[in-house]
């Protein structure tokens, strides 16, 4: 099979034909590969590709899959890794200068059950630094372009991980979740990103930004895709102390279209100010699409919606300045040069390592936990958490789902937003709730604006309900358009130039570097 076409397939689509013999998994990986190296000057999906590890992997898993031992649904797929996933042996930066140098010497727990699976991993991606940003040009490595327009951002933090799989650059990959970085960017590039409940993936070898609201999650250009993979990955984890034991992992059961019966609710809160009309039309008419199903869909009124922003962004920081604190260039990464005396090695090492982002929210986090702001800052941010959980509570006391937007806008140009930091967190008001919570949720496209570009449509469960989640999301998938995925229909090359052809125009020509 051509290149060009393997890379079309889905993961699943992918796993079965290497296990009909159809396709080998250095193939597979060839065809990623060839991928990258087409696109990477262009896009700037990757910090690292793991080009001669990733053949060997093909070659080991093959041998298996021959034998036997590897018969799973995703056994051979080619994947990427967002960078602060540790990874033994291959670099793991966090897209920071701080940890430019760092090789980890272990594996996370959810790359470690995703290789038992017989992935074979092509690299890490791209990121904004230590996960702090909604743009992905907050990265000390350069910055992310977005495939459907290079002039605008993937969104972030996991902006590398979603612009591989929109570029066809892998068949899936992994992100993390702390207040939208999973979902935002896969509205942004057009694919399907979902965050589960706390606690249902192992944080062990995750980078930690606010311990209490990271989450890992996959990347994919479709539902079953995700299903598939976070079947893999959520596991109980002695390691995590947040890890939770859970029978109900079997996600590829819940891929059914069918929701007669179900009761979702658009919270009316998401609909107003602030959100760009054409990304509220294509959300309420993939709501529609579910209402024509047999769904019940209504508004109601969530409440505490505006507390969310500057609630997260207080616990976030203040988890976050206790958690970079062991950055201080003692026993890895980055350590400056010239320094008389240890406090000045502390000093320079942490200035010179940290960009300005990530500096702005350990001082922030280090103010709300300081004595005499505490009780002013810190803990009235923990009580509102508690509210904005209870507020979810009650909602699905009555609904199975909430469904909204996942982000205000479509991907806006590069620079608009890092110029404004206040704007760009006002732009995580759809999502970052959801981590606030502990809920699972998800994005998939719904849609494009007039410029072509990706609408994404986010589904919210109840802790534990992913499956009501996925069901719903996949019975919406399969009225599509397009089928898949956007990005299934498109050419391999690249002209990095946006077409102007709106919903019925989804084939795009794309060439390197023009």
């Amino acid at each position: 099979m051509p290149m060009k076409e393997i890379r079309k397939l889905t993961a699943r689509q992918l796993a079965v034909k290497i296990k009909q013999r159809e396709i080998s998994v250095t193939e597979a990986a060839k065809a990623a590969l060839e991928q990258i190296h087409q696109a990477e000057p262009a896009l700037g999906s990757f910090v690292t590709v793991d080009e001669a590890g990733a053949l060997q992997q093909a070659a080991e898993v093959q041998k298996k899959i021959d034998a036997g031992e590897l018969a799973g649904p995703l056994a051979g797929v080619p994947a990427a890794i967002k960078d602060n996933l540790c990874t033994e042996g291959l670099r793991t930066t966090c897209s920071s200068k701080i940890l430019g140098n760092f090789v980890p010497s272990y594996t996370a727990e959810a790359v470690r059950s995703l290789q038992n699976a017989g992935a074979v991993i092509l690299g890490k991606t791209n990121m904004d630094e230590f996960a702090m940003g909604s743009t992905t040009e907050t990265s000390a490595f350069g910055i992310t372009r977005n495939p459907w327009d290079v002039s605008r951002v993937p969104g972030g933090s996991s902006g590398g991980s979603c612009a591989a799989v929109a570029a066809q650059e892998c068949f899936y990959a992994l992100g993390s979740d702390t207040g939208g970085s999973i979902r935002q960017p896969s509205s942004f590039c057009g694919v399907t990103g979902l965050k589960p409940t706390y606690g249902t993936v192992s944080r062990y070898g995750l980078v930690a930004y606010g311990s209490s609201l990271d989450q890992i999650g996959p990347v994919a250009k479709d539902v079953s895709d995700c299903a598939a993979i976070l079947e893999i990955i959520a596991s109980y984890d002695k390691k995590d102390s947040t890890s939770l034991h859970r029978a109900d992992t079997d996600f590829t059961s819940a891929l059914l279209d069918d929701v007669k019966g179900m009761k979702i609710g658009i919270p009316t809160d998401y609909l107003g100010e602030g959100l760009d009309g054409e990304v509220r039309d294509a959300v309420l008419a993939a709501a529609k699409v579910l209402e024509g199903k047999g769904a019940v869909v209504e508004e109601f009124e969530l409440s505490l919606v505006e507390y969310a922003i500057p609630a997260y962004y207080v616990v976030a920081c203040a988890e976050a300045s206790s958690n970079l604190a062991r950055f201080d260039g003692v026993k890895y990464g980055y350590r400056a040069s010239g320094c008389e005396g240890l406090h000045q090695m502390y000093r320079k090492s942490r200035s010179e390592g940290f960009g300005p982002e990530v500096k702005r929210r350990i001082m922030l986090g280090s103010f709300v936990l300081s004595s005499g702001y505490y009780d002013a800052y810190y803990l009235k941010a923990l009580r509102t958490k508690a509210l904005i959980k209870e507020s979810f509570h009650r909602a699905f006391e009555k609904y199975d789902l909430l469904l909204g937007p996942a982000a205000p806008t479509t991907a806006p140009e590069i620079g608009k937003s890092l110029s404004d930091p206040l704007k760009m967190y006002l732009g995580d008001i759809y999502t970052v709730a959801v981590n606030l919570a502990g809920l699972p949720a998800m994005t998939l496209p719904c849609g494009l604006d007039k410029k072509g570009l990706p609408i994404g449509l986010q589904l919210i469960g109840d802790c534990f309900q992913e499956k009501k989640m996925l069901r719903a999301a996949y019975a919406y998938e399969q009225s599509r358009e397009w089928g898949l995925s956007p990005v299934a229909e498109y050419s391999s090359g690249w002209k990095g130039k946006q077409g102007q052809k709106g919903t019925e125009g989804l084939q795009k020509e794309w060439e390197v570097g023009a």
